[in-house]
């Protein structure tokens, strides 16, 4: 039976970057390039163009995904002392075909076999995301791919979410929304999400409004969750 905390839904919505794309897979194709600082840079381009999408929707200065994550790496480049257009190129151009995580075509294959709706919400930019999808393979297992360019404003806004509801057609209750980021596990369940927590990396919980209804470490255990 599907769990409890599950009932009826009718769609299922991921977040793209850190849940089904590896967001350090550009870095860790240009270790070599980068050497021992690496990690510092990958961290800090992650950590700014988080930052930066916060930023921006309260100034109410949006800018797509694609500049923010540029201006992420830039910052990140030269805090680590890095001064390298070509390098910065050939990076931007690797988040296009970021690496989805092993696991994704298949929970996707499940998913869709029930019935139920597939579809990214997401920070990212369309193409972006078209890129790294038709890159992935996973053009045919997704309904539809949501981003916040139509309410320029980034996630955890609740107009985000709320696009996932227009698009779906379906009830925020009847929602399974999946991400591997704590603060929009907690925007999204906030809005009124059934939220299931991709916790890969084992991080504490935000103490912010809204929870999971269910904690998981790999994406196929939604399906199980759903009894897919």
């Amino acid at each position: 039976m599907p769990d409890s905390r599950f009932p009826d839904i009718e769609a299922c919505l991921f977040d793209a970057y850190g849940t089904l794309f590896d967001v350090g897979s550009a870095v860790a194709k240009e270790a070599g390039a980068l050497g021992e600082i690496a990690p510092a840079v990958s961290a800090t381009w992650r950590q700014k163009q988080l930052e930066y999408t916060w930023l921006r929707s309260l100034m109410r200065a949006h800018e797509d995904f694609w500049q923010v994550t540029g201006d992420a790496l830039d910052y990140a480049l030269s805090a680590n002392g890095v001064d390298d257009p070509a390098l910065r190129e050939r990076l931007m151009e690797l988040y296009l075909r970021l690496d989805a995580y092993p696991e994704v075509p298949g929970t996707l294959q499940r998913l869709r076999a029930t019935g139920r709706k597939t579809a990214i919400l997401s920070n990212g930019a369309p193409g972006m995301l078209n890129a790294a999808i038709e890159a992935a393979g996973l053009s045919e297992l997704l309904d539809d791919t949501i981003t916040v360019e139509p309410v320029g404003v980034y996630k955890p806004a609740p107009e985000v979410y709320r696009l996932g509801v227009t698009r779906s057609g379906a009830a925020a209750e009847r929602i399974c929304f999946v991400s591997a980021n704590a603060w929009d596990v907690a925007g999204a369940a906030h809005f009124g999400f059934k939220v299931a927590w991709l916790n890969r990396f084992g991080q504490p919980a935000e103490n912010l409004p809204g929870k999971p209804l269910a904690e998981i470490t790999k994406l196929d255990e939604v399906a199980d969750l759903l009894d897919a």
